[in-house]
């Protein structure tokens, strides 16, 4: 199974929007640009909102059976290892391996060895076509990156090995997720990790690197984006040389994770895949579930109701809530309206306030990402929260698809 050049990640939480987002693919294939969808869904948010694995498959096939799509789709396993991967065997046919556990968790001396010896000619200067200036690799850089990441890589390798046992070698996408580390990886690191990749023979299809930068959860990127750019394009540089050196599959891609409303670096992004002729996975997860909210208090009468409700409830339970995403938020507190304050919003400020329109007057990046997180209080609402999605289905799906495609596709594949 060899996934298409450009893909997009959308998750969605409640299992309502998968025609709506499916559409904004859709449009992009009239304007000219064929993406593949995949929806994704991790086991941390199966376990909150008390769905299974399966639910995710029957919503993607019923999107695509519902607009006649001819084209692939893909039901990723998201950010899975060794304990929760069977649970997604059957449904997914996309596999997020997610060693973040593993890493920096010491390989044995003698992988490690081997691994330097093996990759000797790396130590020293390279010339890698699309970067300015040679990569030089020092053996304590490369002691260093082994000592982080091996154990890593070893461990892809025990869950796309119990994957493969299950499914067959060609029945499934591989993406090999670093994102969630402390620490940025550069391209130096990238191109050994990748080499220790093609040492385990992963078939990777999409790795998803931690960038340079903030990559909160659904608000714009936090960082220098000339910096992010450059290595951007090194990253891109180093996978098409590992791809040639490496025996990797041809069609090897970045994976860009809480790839959602990062607008300033979309046309970097833009920029280096057309520069390169590169491929891009980008997932979006979270922003769908906003853009429910954003209908729901659009709608007003019940549905602003909820609205207002799901948020009265995440402020009171702001530590319990944000504890997890604790890396990956940044709230002040002291710029969170108060619940009375916000109910007595009419719904056109309560969406302009959550809605990711940075030249608006009411978008407030605290509020976002504080609703962002708190999903859990519209899954213990249950039938009253499904209900309402449905009730309103006609401007809660205008939203999604509108997001989807405006303020995501457009600019990072077609540019404007």
């Amino acid at each position: 199974m060899i996934i298409e050049k450009y893909s997009m990640g959308s998750g969605d939480r409640f299992a309502h929007q998968g025609k709506a987002q499916l559409a904004a693919v859709v449009k992009a294939k009239a304007d000219g640009v064929d993406i593949v969808p995949v929806w994704n869904k991790s086991h941390r948010e199966h376990t909150t909102i008390k769905t299974e694995p399966a639910s995710l498959r029957t919503e993607a096939d019923d999107a695509v059976k519902a607009l006649g799509w001819q084209e692939s789709y893909y039901v990723d396993a998201d950010h899975i290892g060794l304990g929760t991967v069977d649970l997604f065997m059957a449904c997914s046919n996309f596999f997020t391996l997610d060693v973040a556990d593993a890493i920096g968790k010491p390989a044995s001396d003698e992988d490690i060895a081997t691994f330097l010896e093996k990759h000797k000619d790396l130590i020293g200067s390279i010339t890698i076509e699309g970067i300015a200036e040679p990569v030089k690799i020092t053996e304590a850089l490369a002691l260093k990156t082994a000592k982080t990441y091996l154990f890593g890589v070893k461990e892809a390798k025990r869950i796309y090995d119990r994957i493969k046992d299950a499914k067959g070698a060609d029945n499934f996408v591989t993406e090999i997720s670093i994102d969630e580390t402390d620490a940025p990886q550069t391209p130096v690191e990238m191109l050994l990790i990748l080499a220790a990749i093609g040492d385990e023979g992963i078939p990777i299809q999409t790795i998803a690197p931690k960038f340079t930068g903030r990559f909160n959860k659904g608000v714009d990127y936090v960082g220098d984006v000339a910096q992010f750019s450059k290595e951007f394009e090194e990253d891109l540089a180093v996978i098409a040389y590992a791809i040639k050196k490496y025996g990797l599959p041809k069609n090897l891609k970045l994976s860009v994770h809480s790839g959602s409303d990062k607008f300033s670096i979309y046309g970097a992004i833009h920029r280096a895949i057309n520069n390169f002729d590169a491929g891009l996975h980008v997932k979006t997860a979270g922003t769908t579930w906003l853009e429910e909210l954003i209908g729901l208090a659009s709608a007003g009468d019940d549905g602003l109701e909820i609205a207002k409700e799901i948020y009265a409830i995440a402020y009171g339970r702001f530590d319990e809530l944000c504890g997890p995403y604790a890396t990956v938020i940044d709230i002040d507190p002291a710029q969170l309206p108060t619940p009375d304050e916000v109910n007595g919003w009419d719904g056109e400020k309560y969406a302009n306030s959550l809605r990711h329109v940075q030249s608006c007057s009411d978008y407030n990046p605290n509020f976002r990402q504080l609703l962002h997180v708190g999903y859990k209080v519209a899954a213990e609402m249950g039938e009253r929260y499904l209900r309402a999605l449905e009730k309103y289905e006609e401007i809660v799906s205008k939203n999604v698809t509108e997001n989807l495609y405006e303020r995501h596709i457009k600019p990072i594949f077609l540019g404007n």
